[in-house]
Order: structure tokens, then C-alpha cells, then sequence
């Protein structure tokens, strides 16, 4: 059993407010990261080590160790990338990606996206093994799944779209917002989509479904998704706020038409 106040705890500040016995929770698997400082603060290769114990793969855990040693500059985010390309690398099994994948801690599971996310090719294969991490409850494993999907999906833009258009249709906010986060034209802290860029249109099968969604979570997304837009196309970006206010005169609607032109407006 967790104890309460670690369990209802709230995420720290900064660093220096971390509990320790925080850390030796996050450390052991047995929570979930609660903001970036507690992520930061984990010893991933500690919690590696207990991992690999687990699932009878000890013997892996010398790859790993170079693996991470390896990098010129490693960072809490380049580590969970390494640790999951590694596990791609060592194993397709998919008895081992389902104790990964189900795992109480976030970071985990983050390595399970990460090494599956590399075994897939196409985008079709990809999208399908990809869904439940863009479902998953934690943000962080959520913002993973687009870092290790994003390129690919731009090489293959058109069949992406296709398939993302479908997903806006689904029950889950989460998987909506993927659909619309994981295309956005600039974003943060991925790759540009220069196509969207230079003609944002092409967008529009997996933008028109969402511009009066019910979920603030997506209509952030979608929001920003238009403000990306409106650096390269504004007058674009203006024409389908326009339309969709007149198509949808809702407030959640009017919601992400502010959001999409807040750029728009501070040229005015």
C-alpha cells in the first residue's frame, strides 16, 4: 500500500522541494511521476535494474548501462528515449511489452512506446500499436507517443491524416487530442510540418470534426494547432474561423477560434 501522503501528494515546485521519500517511491516503479521535477528526479537506471529483475532479463542490463553512458550530453528525456530503443532493439516479445505497457510508473511505460514505436515501419502498423500510449492516462507517456511517432508520420503525411482523421471520432479525449497535437505545424519540441505550413488545408479532415469538440483538453490542441498556422498562413487561418462561426455558432467553438487567432489579434 502507498501511503496517503505520498499518494495525495502534490508535484514539487523545483528540486530542492522534492521529498526524498518521494524519489524512493518513483525509483522502485510503485508511482507515477506527478509533474517534470518529479520526473527529472528519477534515477532511470535504478528503476531499470528493478525492472529488468522482474521480467527475468538482468542479464540485459550491461547494454543498457552503455548504452545510456554512451551520450555526449544525457538528458532525463534522451535517457528514456536510449533505455527505449534499447529494449526494441533486444526484444520484439510481446509478453515483455505488456508488463512494460501496463506498468504502474509512467516512465515505463514511456520506454514501451519508445521501443515499440521503432518496430513499426509503416504508418498504419505504427498508429495501431501507438493508440494506447496516446490513450494512456499520464501526460508525460502522452507527450512521448507523439516524440516517437511525429517523423514518420510526416514521411507518409497523407496516409497519416487519413488514419487521424478517423480517431476523432473517438470516445477518448485523449486519443482526439492526439490526433490533433501530433500533426500541429510547428508544436513543441518536434519536427515542423512544412506541408501544413505551406498549405494548411490539408488538415482540415482531422480539424472540421474537432471545432466544436467538447473536451477542453482537445480544443487546446485544436487551438493551437490554428495559431501554428497562422505563422505562415494568417489569412487562412482567418477565412476558417470565420466559416467555422458561422457553421457552429458554440461557445466551445468561440473557444478555440480565440485561442487559433490569439497571434492574429496582437498583429492587429
Amino acid at each position: 500500500m502507498i501511503p496517503e501522503h505520498i499518494s495525495n501528494r502534490k508535484g514539487p515546485r523545483s528540486l530542492k522541494d522534492l521529498n526524498p521519500e518521494v524519489v524512493e517511491y518513483l525509483n522502485k516503479g510503485l508511482i507515477e511521476t506527478k509533474n517534470l521535477m518529479e520526473w527529472l528526479a528519477a534515477d532511470q537506471l535504478v528503476l531499470l535494474k528493478l525492472v529488468l529483475a522482474q521480467l527475468g532479463k538482468s542479464a540485459w542490463y550491461e547494454d543498457f548501462e552503455v548504452a545510456v553512458n554512451a551520450q555526449k550530453k544525457p538528458t532525463a528525456n534522451s535517457n528514456t528515449k536510449v533505455i527505449g530503443e534499447t529494449f526494441g532493439i533486444l526484444t520484439s516479445d510481446e509478453k515483455i511489452y505488456g508488463e512494460l505497457k501496463t506498468h504502474t510508473s509512467d516512465l515505463v511505460r514511456c520506454w514501451a512506446c519508445w521501443a515499440q514505436s521503432t518496430q513499426h515501419d509503416s504508418v498504419p502498423d505504427l498508429l495501431k500499436v501507438m493508440k494506447s500510449y496516446a490513450a494512456d492516462t499520464h501526460f508525460g507517456v502522452r507527450e512521448v507517443v507523439i516524440f516517437a511517432s511525429k517523423e514518420r508520420m510526416i514521411a507518409d503525411l497523407d496516409t497519416s491524416v487519413e488514419l487521424l482523421s478517423k480517431w476523432t471520432t473517438s470516445r477518448d479525449e485523449n486519443v482526439r487530442r492526439f490526433a490533433v497535437e501530433s500533426m500541429r505545424p510547428i508544436g513543441v519540441w518536434t519536427k515542423k510540418i512544412e506541408a501544413f505550413q505551406e498549405n494548411p488545408a490539408k488538415a482540415l479532415p482531422i480539424l472540421n470534426p474537432l471545432k466544436s469538440d467538447s473536451s477542453k483538453y482537445v480544443r487546446d490542441a485544436v487551438g493551437n494547432w490554428l495559431n501554428d498556422a497562422s505563422k505562415s498562413q494568417p489569412d487562412w487561418v482567418t477565412a476558417l474561423c470565420t466559416q467555422w462561426k458561422k457553421e457552429s455558432d458554440t461557445k466551445e467553438t468561440a473557444y478555440i477560434i480565440k485561442r487559433g487567432m490569439r497571434t492574429i489579434y496582437k498583429k492587429q
